[in-house]
C-alpha cells in the first residue's frame, strides 16, 4: 500500500519514483528527487542524502566532492573523525566512481544539493600543513555545522586545536 502511495505522489508532484529494486528504506517523509541506474543498481537523490546502490545513504553534507564526467559520477565521501570543541572533524574516503547507464536528472541534482548544502567555506593554511573550514546545513536538522577537512599530511593535532578555537568564536559570535 505505501508502495503505491509513494509512486501517485510521485507522479502528481513532479518527483522521481522510487525504482522496485531500490536496496534502502526511506525515512517516512523523505521525498525522491531523482533515479539514476548502474550495473550494480540503483541511486537515489532524496532531500536527504544520496542512496548507493547496496542501500546505504550519504547525507549531502558529507559528500565532498562529485564529479559528473563521461557518463560517470565520482563521489568523494567524508568520514566524520571526531569532535573539536563543536566542530565536526572530517577525513575523506578514496574516490569511488559509479558508471551510471541512465543517468537522468541525478547528476544535477547531486551537484545542486552538495552545493546547496554549503554556506561558506574558507581554507586556511597551519603550521604542519593546512585545513578546510566549511560551514553546512546538515539536511533534516536545523542549524549549520562547521566541518574541518585537513589537508593530507596536515598535523590533525594542530588543525583540532585551531579548529575548537574558530567553533567557540563562531559559539560566541551567535550568542551576541
Amino acid at each position: 500500500m505505501i508502495t503505491w502511495l509513494r509512486r501517485l505522489g510521485a507522479r502528481l508532484s513532479g518527483t522521481a519514483e522510487l525504482p522496485a529494486d531500490f536496496a534502502g528504506e526511506l525515512a517516512p517523509e523523505e521525498h525522491v528527487l531523482a533515479v539514476a541506474r548502474t550495473s550494480d543498481g540503483a541511486l537515489v537523490a532524496t532531500h536527504l542524502g544520496l542512496w548507493l546502490p547496496e542501500g546505504r545513504r550519504i547525507g549531502w553534507h558529507l559528500l565532498s566532492k562529485a564529479t559528473w564526467k563521461n557518463g560517470a559520477l565520482t563521489l568523494v565521501e567524508a568520514e566524520e573523525t571526531g569532535d573539536a570543541g563543536g566542530a565536526v572533524l572530517l577525513r575523506d574516503q578514496p574516490d569511488r566512481r559509479l558508471q551510471l547507464t541512465e543517468p537522468r536528472r541525478l547528476p544535477d541534482v547531486v551537484h545542486e544539493r552538495v552545493n546547496k548544502s554549503i554556506r561558506s567555506r574558507h581554507h586556511r593554511d597551519l603550521p604542519g600543513g593546512g585545513a578546510w573550514f566549511v560551514q553546512r546545513k546538515v539536511p533534516g536538522q536545523d542549524g549549520i555545522v562547521l566541518q574541518v577537512r585537513p589537508d593530507r599530511g596536515a598535523d590533525e593535532a594542530a588543525v583540532a586545536e585551531f579548529a575548537a578555537t574558530v567553533a567557540e568564536q563562531l559559539n560566541r559570535a551567535k550568542e551576541r
